[in-house]
């Protein structure tokens, strides 16, 4: 008899085993005012409109017209892609390093992902490498702004405006975080957020979609929420599109509003602690951490990380990761499966089979996500060890902790 794989989890669920020397994000810290909003909905009998008293505390912090709330960071995207009305076959360019919930919704609704790979040495794709990707059936780019590193969006966006393409952002590990004195979530023409509970801003779960489009805001709410439904007078509703139901639960948008009051003072002191520990982890020879970008930027960490240089130590980069999670790290391993070309399997199954959407019609030509395609991104994460439970809990003495470790396992594996 067969083992049965086991099934991915998420969540507090995916960490509650994490041990270590360091802070880990569970318990999460939540704003002070969670228990009165929570008990106002249930004094209200639940009429107390929460979902909506969040979704416009949000706009009004990012600057922005429309907020989407959404039961989770996966159904905001997939409502987008439902607002878009793009057909199948059509092309989304997404960096090849992210999470499935990035491209899920837009492969539910038979967009064909295409990966650029990233920029050399970088987590995240670039202008330079996007541009070979474009063809006459791009018709986005949906920018990852991974572990809350910011992409070269004024690059990326002059990118999109020469060829007339919608621009994206999955803001999920990036609440609040700035580029050039500019939000996270404004900086192309709509954006996707995550409230999930191991996230930045944590929630329950949540999620949401912002824009400043009066139309596409409104396609939004009718296909992703009123599931493609209309009211006629005098029958009810009518439902002329296959729309989905993706509301947030008036219990999730209470704890959002909760964290939504206390994430700014958060994300400051994350940007200063970052900082902290990557100057630490700098000095220590063959150890490179993430690089975050220059003047006038906040860094809104949620994921801590650097890479080796394998020709420096005598152990691979998955013995180095172990021996810091040993050695009281939480949570320290590769993140290797975060190469969406290579961990979405069914992708390159349904692509060398030509199944639907890679029929042709409806594509206009074959695809293949063969890693080869991807040196930058494979080499990146071939030598990348991260932390997912970097946190605000987090001081300076902590940083101080990292380090040291860090550096001891890096001396004992030294060539």
């Amino acid at each position: 008899m067969s083992d049965k794989p086991k099934r991915a989890q998420w969540g507090a669920q995916a960490h509650l085993d994490e041990r270590g020397k360091l802070p880990v994000s569970f318990p999460r810290i939540l704003g002070p005012n969670a228990m009165a909003y929570l008990q106002e909905v249930a004094d209200s009998g639940l009429t107390a409109d929460m979902t909506g008293r969040f979704e416009r505390a949000f706009a009004e912090a990012l600057g922005v017209k429309h907020c989407i709330a959404t039961p989770g960071c996966t159904p905001a995207l997939h409502v987008l892609a439902l607002a878009c009305g793009w057909a199948p076959g059509d092309e989304i360019i997404v960096s090849p390093i992210t999470d499935y919930g990035t491209l899920h919704g837009f492969v539910a609704q038979n967009i064909i992902p295409v990966f650029p790979d990233t920029a050399p040495g970088s987590i995240n794709f670039s202008p330079e490498t996007i541009a070979p990707c474009i063809t006459d059936r791009t018709r986005g780019i949906l920018c990852v702004h991974m572990t809350g590193l910011i992409n070269d969006m004024d690059g990326i966006n002059a990118l999109a405006a020469r060829h007339g393409l919608l621009v994206i952002e999955d803001a999920c590990q990036a609440v609040f975080g700035e580029y050039k004195g500019r939000l996270a979530g404004t900086l192309g023409q709509v954006a996707g957020f995550s409230f999930d509970s191991e996230k930045t801003m944590g929630s329950d779960i949540g999620g949401c979609m912002v824009t400043n489009d009066d139309a596409l805001a409104e396609q939004a709410r009718y296909m992703g929420q009123s599931r493609g439904a209309v009211m006629k007078p005098e029958y009810g509703r009518l439902h002329a599109d296959a729309g989905y139901a993706y509301r947030m639960p008036q219990c999730t948008a209470a704890l959002c509003l909760a964290q939504l009051e206390i994430i700014r003072e958060q994300v400051a002191h994350r940007d200063r602690i970052i900082r902290m520990l990557y100057g630490r982890l700098d000095e220590i020879p063959g150890i490179t951490p993430l690089r975050i970008p220059g003047d006038n930027t906040v860094y809104s960490c949620w994921m801590a990380g650097f890479n080796i240089e394998p020709s420096a130590f005598a152990c691979s980069t998955g013995e180095f990761a172990a021996q810091l999670a040993e050695a009281g790290i939480p949570g320290a391993g590769m993140g290797r499966y975060y190469l969406m070309p290579e961990a979405v399997t069914y992708l390159a199954r349904n692509a060398g089979a030509k199944v639907y959407p890679y029929s042709m019609p409806p594509a206009s030509r074959p695809y293949s996500y063969a890693i080869e395609r991807y040196p930058n991104a494979v080499a990146f994460l071939d030598t990348f060890i991260r932390w997912s439970t970097f946190c605000e809990k987090y001081q300076p003495e902590h940083c101080e902790l990292a380090a040291a470790i860090v550096r001891e396992v890096a001396d004992k594996n030294r060539v």
